[in-house]
């Protein structure tokens, strides 16, 4: 069955690179009508606003900024009144020794991954329709953990945690949240020995597709998902 969204309308943050772009392009092709935030001017926000063409928004917001995300709320009132699906996507990682590591870059990963969605799902909550739904972008790594990432994953674990407390306080009306929990994804260029070590771990034998991820975006997003909630979806490969 083909996902339909059409006359849906949708915020995704994050959207213009890697997993957020193949989001924020699938939910377009199934009929959405999108408002697309990044945190930094680039190439690529300009290719996807064109890309996408009128009717849909593609602006700047960095969503640890409290200002950012209530202007980003306001936009989404002032241009559609009401949001059907929110994706919480923006993120940022480091590689970085735990004994190592920065308090600054730690409050960075935090603020960005666990409170920039807090902002958002908090201040867009006004906004969404009877049967919504939001989808956090989380990573299989809160399962697993990773060296080097002890500030990204427990932001990743928080999100669980967030997800499932907050489930049960909006679901009176249908609105839904749910976690997609991506596994290891083709976005960034590997070493061939990189890939080779990946490829070995995962159950189907290379790594995952953005549009594999954004695939189960759309289908939490959708109708065919209103009975899913508070649920942590791995797409992981076998990881």
């Amino acid at each position: 069955m083909r996902i339909n969204l059409t006359g849906k309308t949708a915020l995704v943050t994050g959207g213009t690179r890697g997993i957020g772009r193949a989001v924020t392009l699938a939910l377009a092709e199934a009929g959405a009508t999108l408002v697309v935030c990044h945190r930094q001017d680039s190439a690529d926000a300009l290719e996807l606003g064109e890309k996408l063409g009128a009717g849909h928004s593609v602006l700047k917001a960095d969503v640890s900024v409290e200002s950012d995300v209530d202007a980003l709320a306001e936009h989404c009132r002032n241009r559609f009144g009401t949001l059907d699906i929110v994706v919480s996507n923006a993120g940022v990682i480091s590689h970085v020794p735990f004994g190592k590591l920065p308090f600054e870059e730690w409050r960075r990963v935090v603020d960005t991954n666990l409170t920039g969605t807090f902002l958002v799902t908090q201040r867009t909550l006004p906004l969404l329709s009877p049967n919504a739904s939001i989808v956090l972008i989380g990573s299989k790594a809160a399962a697993v953990g990773v060296p080097l990432r002890a500030h990204y994953t427990a932001t990743k674990s928080a999100l669980v945690g967030f997800m499932r407390s907050v489930t049960k306080e909006i679901g009176a009306n249908g609105t839904r949240i749910n976690v997609v929990a991506p596994g290891i994804v083709d976005t960034v260029e590997l070493s061939p020995e990189a890939r080779k070590r990946y490829e070995t771990i995962i159950a189907l034998g290379r790594l995952g597709e953005p549009e594999e991820i954004a695939n189960v975006v759309a289908f939490l997003a959708s109708d065919l998902a209103r009975y899913v909630t508070g649920e942590t979806i791995n797409v992981d490969g076998g990881t």
